[in-house]
């Protein structure tokens, strides 16, 4: 029979509370959504475009004395159609301005709208998708509308709108606003059908839970990543329909300087000083993308399911 030598052993107190310690890594979700988030390499390179231009367009223009409508140095042929240079970096107009100050003057309001557009149809569209997907009687209603305004193409609604309106900025906003939100709503919809009978909601319910606390704590926090992937979509989009309404002279004003209406306004220099329409449209295209790239990398972060 082996021997041990007790003074190699110490003996160990049983520690009643060890056992009530989770003994695993504290999680954050939003750490880790962060960690997804910028563990893409296109997201550095995207929101380094999308940053660039937003505090662009939203600082340049404090110290900017840019004039949309100045056409003071028109008889100055010095100043006119200069090519982009250190002085210049966009080059100039027929009337001697500089597209640099226009094309930020421009891209703050394309952004202003497209912002408070998808704020609007985000809120309204979370806020009826809910009522939605947990009331047969408004569903049955809901059902209905929705069924005959998808069937119309809501840039006509909103090109109705805005020229039965008249141009104007809130008024683009009203026009983008009317029915933008009934897409998400249906799909806020369709997302609280499939989880409201889940076991635990079901569980919630049984004990008393009000319906609109299982929706608002159960529910929607796990469709973070919808929103943001709504948001997404809907942020290029509302771009994308400024710059045509504007094009077409039915978004802003015409005094009002927007991405759409630089190109609409330089479209006629698409052969000669051609830099005067493919800047404006870079631009548009750049926060277009960086915004959908961005917004895309973002919504598949804010899912759970993405997380390790």
């Amino acid at each position: 029979m082996q021997t041990y030598d007790a003074s190699l052993f110490k003996r160990v107190k049983v520690d009643q509370s060890a056992s009530e310690v989770i003994d695993a890594p504290a999680y954050s979700y939003w750490r880790s959504v962060m960690t997804q988030f910028f563990s893409k390499k296109s997201t550095f390179f995207w929101l380094f475009i999308l940053v660039g231009i937003v505090l662009m367009s939203f600082i340049y223009p404090i110290f900017s004395r840019y004039n949309f409508n100045d056409v003071s140095n028109i008889n100055d042929f010095s100043l006119r159609y200069l090519s982009p240079s250190a002085k210049y970096w966009f080059g100039t107009d027929k009337t001697g301005q500089s597209l640099f100050d226009g094309v930020w003057f421009g891209a703050r309001n394309s952004i202003l709208i497209s912002v408070i557009a998808t704020f609007i149809n985000l809120l309204v569209g979370v806020i009826i998708g809910g009522l939605w997907g947990v009331s047969k009687s408004f569903d049955r209603i809901m059902l209905e509308v929705y069924n005959v305004i998808t069937n119309i193409p809501a840039l006509l609604i909103i090109i109705v709108l805005t020229y039965s309106m008249g141009a104007g900025f809130w008024n683009l906003i009203f026009a983008m606003c009317i029915t933008g939100w009934l897409g998400t709503a249906y799909f806020i919809r369709v997302q609280i059908l499939r989880y409201r009978d889940l076991d635990y909601n079901l569980a919630s319910r049984t004990l008393g839970t009000p319906t609109h606390k299982i929706v608002t704590k159960n529910i929607l926090p796990q469709l973070i990543s919808v929103i943001v992937t709504s948001a997404s979509q809907m942020l290029p989009a509302f771009i994308s329909y400024e710059a045509f309404l504007s094009y077409f002279g039915l978004g802003l004003p015409l005094t009002e300087p927007s991405l759409g209406r630089l190109i609409s306004t330089y479209s006629s220099n698409l052969t000669t000083n051609a830099y005067l329409f493919w800047i404006p449209l870079a631009v548009l295209i750049l926060v277009s993308l960086a915004l959908f790239i961005v917004g895309q990398n973002l919504a598949d972060a804010s899912d759970p399911r993405s997380h390790r």
